[in-house]
């Protein structure tokens, strides 16, 4: 990359994070950069593979634990 081009990158950069600290908290922050971060494989098999045993009933009880541990 060549050194404006690179330059350029690192002011949008910093401009995207001070949006972040300002728009988001640190929980939705961390969503976001998972969200953008590059993978590798095939993540909706992976998910698919991790969460096949686990119910829907299950997954809303235990979402419905981490929101009353929150508040």
């Amino acid at each position: 990359m060549p050194e404006a081009a690179a330059t350029e990158t690192s002011k949008v950069m910093e401009k995207v994070f001070n949006i972040l600290k300002r728009e988001l908290n640190a929980e939705e922050s961390l969503i976001y950069l998972q969200a953008i971060t590059p993978r590798t494989g095939d993540a909706t098999a992976k998910l698919r593979d991790n969460n096949k045993k686990i119910r829907l009933e299950d997954a809303v009880r235990r979402a419905k634990k981490m929101e009353k541990t929150k508040a």
